[in-house]
């Protein structure tokens, strides 16, 4: 039996327990002759011990039929026991608990093989009553238990559009670890007489309180007060459950208090029917999918199409003699939901009214926004949005330099002065970190001193990056607004989707850090300190502001918008994509422009599919979110473990951790590693809580340069063309392999198979190879692992692009129209080692990988780019021909550009 320590959730831990209890009890069962052996007594009574305290958090198999099961095991009863446990594991692997009554007792002539839920088409399935389970807390006997079960049972009415069981926990720290640890509770019921303490003891549950944070001293509490605290502490663990308070207090001794986010308060009534209607509504609420159920209810309408898109309806294909192998391939629903209509019953993206505004404003609930709005053309549209509407020509951007290109572009766009971030390199592996906060304040206090804080507008970085690397959200922007209190945040969290619904990666979130702000800034406890750091702070240097961390002022306002890939990490077709905002002066100063920027960059012709799948996709977070993204981790801490205890992967890959990716003074928590073979899983708290940086750990980096393949000859002719493995980001000398929320444990044992079948071919192939063959190999890795060329910065925009010298941003909008002309332009040659005049890029140039630009119209070219863009040896660079050379201004064109900028 694997060691405890060897588990990163108690969910895993749960289910290869009862696999290897079912195991255990079918040896015993299947004895041959005689009395079983003791080793497999003593490990299903091990068995038995580790479960029990898992098992009182969940409704199936529930804490009777569990003790049934020890009775079973006590008057060695082996074979109903054998049969019993063998029914239990195969209904929680395949969910058929979720969808009928699992019966545990049967004889040797029944037939064990019941209907396998999973090989059940998605028509039964989707007829099939949703499940969830009622978290009710309460410190009750075994018989009062037993009661409030039977009763909540007996509201169950035909008609009701879902079905749920009962799970009963005594204290607040019990529930709390109920509402981490069982992802089926959708809703939680709090009694009056719930106690505090947990008296549970095991350490793999007890670790999710560690999870709640230092918010406050529930130690401290009067009892009274354990249910509003409860309510509060749901809210802010898993904001997505609904919550009903049971209380004896009066009514206004009720309303003072932080309830979070409670739906409804009962006073001192046992009224099980309203307290089922209640469930069953919230539940709903967040069930419906607006503009998904008009798109269906559209399909199955009688319609002529006297309009556009002959596809619609799918009559161009039905009567079609050569394309039927379209309409069998998607099958009819599809042509059957396409149109351009806006009408009966359906909506109009571009001025919504209906059910896409209303699918919109559920979407901003589940994230957590003020305002959400729906992008059926990606998220680089997204951004392009964001942009126009919040930059005015002249307006000072600070922008991550290693951002998506689309950003770069829409700088142009809005005619932008850009002042580029560089993030901090990781040379070794030929890609860059992220954006250390010190860096932003020090451009931030440069232009305070030059007198142009009023023209910045905005900060734009990436979280998380491609690689992984986060941000601590809520640093940045306290600190940031401490300098200029009315910036603007623009997120890009193209692949953090996810991270709302896990509560230790929503803390690093742009809506959730949004809405703490705008709470904090309001609390007399945050005032006064930050009336007494201003104190301290009166007449300090930069070196001081950069060396403290900074309080935001009571005034500043929280301006944040974050642009989602929902497509990337969640549920929805390719190029689905959101926009959340948490502005508060969205209303008075953005909504137009706002609205004017997303009618220039969205299409009068969006996919419906698309924006049925963003609703669907915010169903499905809403109500199973937590369960996928905690599957999700669980995956990617899998792999971590496997390949980094592997000693022949370990011979020619190197996993790349925390430690690896992120400097030391970025982690104040210490932690290097998420996996230690000696000790076990660290838990991820603590420096997702602290630390200025933290990695993603759902992003697995392997160092691939020791098999003696770049990064992208590995992930086409090894991953993808010999093993049907896909991935897209790869750097010289690592891959990047991206666990989802669809990521299975067979996925990632398939993954670990390959890699050891790759270190095996490796090593046969060595074993063999002359010694003018292994020469090579050494050089080829050697090349890669050590001969690596540094990573450039930026180095600077054209003193004919920037207004002065004393501060770096640029007007890349003016240069890049100014290459319009070829007559200011001409091609240089990368090896010409003649040229002695200062070169300024007339282009993006963006190589794969990295996949961001690496010079921007305007930028001068400086000897570190040209030495990197020299030693590249990859086959994709956009804006640069090989044929033709670097495209570059003219010194005539640079010299005309002074004159008129003079």
């Amino acid at each position: 039996m694997q060691s405890m320590s060897d588990y990163y959730s108690a969910i895993q831990l749960r289910s290869d327990r009862w696999s290897a209890l079912r195991e255990a009890t079918e040896t015993v069962a299947n004895r041959s002759n005689g009395k079983p052996a003791k080793k497999h007594l003593v490990s299903i009574e091990e068995l038995f011990d580790a479960l029990e305290p898992i098992e009182t958090y969940w409704a199936f198999p529930g804490k009777s039929a569990f003790n049934q099961l020890r009775r079973q095991f006590d008057h060695l009863n082996f074979d109903d026991l054998a049969f019993a446990v063998r029914r239990i594991t195969r209904a929680l692997t395949s969910g058929a608990y979720r969808r009928r009554s699992i019966p545990l007792e049967g004889d040797d002539g029944e037939n064990e093989e019941l209907e396998d839920e999973a090989l059940l088409s998605p028509e039964a399935r989707a007829l099939t009553k949703p499940y969830f389970e009622v978290l009710i807390v309460d410190n009750v006997t075994e018989h009062q238990e037993r009661w409030l079960k039977a009763s909540m049972h007996r509201m169950r009415r035909g008609e009701d559009q879902f079905t749920y069981e009962a799970v009963v926990v005594p204290s607040l720290e019990d529930a709390l670890i109920g509402i981490l640890f069982n992802h089926n509770i959708q809703a939680v019921v709090v009694r009056p007489g719930l106690s505090l303490k947990s008296h549970n003891e095991l350490p793999i549950l007890t670790r999710y309180l560690a999870r709640m944070g230092s918010d406050e001293d529930i130690d401290n509490l009067v009892p009274e007060n354990y249910g509003p605290e409860m309510c509060r502490l749901i809210a802010k663990v898993r904001p997505e459950l609904d919550a009903y308070l049971i209380t004896d207090r009066s009514v206004e001794s009720i309303a003072g208090l932080d309830l979070g986010l409670c739906r409804r308060v009962f006073y001192n009534q046992e009224d099980f029917l309203e307290l089922h209607l209640n469930i069953l509504r919230g539940v709903q609420a967040r069930f419906k999918t607006p503009f998904f159920t008009a798109l269906k209810d559209y399909s199955r309408q009688p319609t002529g199409v006297f309009h556009a898109m002959p596809i619609s309806r799918g009559k161009s294909i039905s009567r079609s003699h050569w394309i039927q192998d379209m309409g069998a391939f998607y099958g009819p629903n599809i042509f059957l939901a396409e149109t351009s209509a806006t009408s009966g019953g359906l909506d109009s993206l571009l001025e919504p009214h209906g059910p896409i505004k209303e699918a919109q404003e559920l979407a901003a609930r589940a994230f957590g926004a003020k305002q959400t709005f729906f992008a059926t053309n990606g998220t680089s549209t997204c951004n392009k949005v964001v942009v126009q509407a919040l930059i005015r020509p002249g307006d000072i951007v600070l922008v991550d330099r290693d951002c998506h290109k689309s950003h770069h572009y829409g700088m142009v766009l809005s005619g932008a002065n850009v002042l580029y971030l560089d993030s901090y390199p990781l040379n070794e592996y030929s890609m860059y970190g992220a954006v250390p906060i010190r860096e932003v304040k020090r451009q931030l206090l440069k232009l305070r001193a030059a007198g142009k804080l009023d023209r910045v507008r905005m900060l734009l970085l990436t979280n998380c990056t491609f690689d992984g690397i986060v941000y601590n959200v809520e640093r940045v922007m306290q600190e940031c607004l401490a300098i200029k209190p009315d910036l603007v945040f623009l997120w890009d969290e193209a692949w953090f989707a996810f991270a709302r619904f896990g509560p230790t990666y929503r803390q690093r979130t742009a809506m959730n850090v949004a809405n703490i702000l705008r709470e904090r800034l309001k609390d007399p406890r945050h005032i006064d300190a930050y009336a007494a750091q201003k104190l301290e702070l009166e007449d300090a240097d930069d070196e001081t502001w950069l060396t403290t961390t900074l309080l935001a002022p009571p005034n500043a306002r929280v301006r944040v918008y974050a642009t989602q890939s929902t497509h990337k990490t969640l549920t929805a077709l390719r190029q689905g994509s959101m926009i959340h905002v948490n502005d508060q002066d969205f209303k008075g100063e953005v909504e137009q422009a706002f609205h004017e920027a997303y009618m220039t960059h969205t299409s009068t012709s969006p996919n419906y599919q698309i924006i049925a799948s963003l609703d669907v996709g915010r169903r499905q977070v809403e109500l199973e979110g937590f369960e996928f993204v905690q599957r999700q981790v669980e995956a990617a801490m899998s792999m971590r473990r496997a390949i980094a205890t592997h000693p022949l992967l370990k011979k020619y890959f190197k996993l790349l951790t925390a430690g690896d990716m992120i400097p030391e003074q970025h982690r104040e928590s210490g932690i290097t590693s998420y996996y230690d073979p000696e000790q076990g899983w660290n838990d991820i708290w603590e420096c997702w809580a602290r630390d200025e940086f933290v990695l993603d750990a759902t992003r697995v980096t392997l160092l691939v340069g020791g098999t003696g393949w770049d990064g992208d000859t590995f992930k086409t002719q090894i991953l993808m063309d010999k093993y049907g493995i896909q991935i897209n980001k790869t750097s010289r000398n690592t891959v990047l392999f991206m666990t989802n929320i669809g990521t299975t444990r067979s996925s990632v044992a398939y993954l670990i198979e390959v890699l050891v079948q790759i270190a095996q071919d490796l090593d046969d192939l060595l074993d063999d190879a002359s010694k003018m063959e292994r020469l090579a190999f050494e050089r080829r890795v050697k090349n890669l692992m050590v001969d690596f060329p540094p990573l450039p910065d930026f180095s600077r925009f054209h003193d004919s692009f920037r207004a002065d010298q004393e501060t770096p941003e640029g007007d890349m909008r003016e240069a890049f129209f100014l290459s319009y002309d070829e007559n200011n332009c001409d091609y240089l040659d990368l090896n010409d080692d003649e040229n002695e005049n200062e070169l300024v890029s007339a282009s993006f140039i963006i190589p794969y990988p990295p996949g961001f630009p690496i010079l921007v119209p305007g930028q001068v070219v400086s000897q570190e780019i040209l030495a990197f863009m020299r030693a590249l040896d990859v086959s994709e660079i956009h804006g640069y021909r090989a044929d033709l050379g670097l495209r570059v201004f003219t010194k005539e064109a640079l010299s005309r550009q002074m004159a008129r900028k003079t």
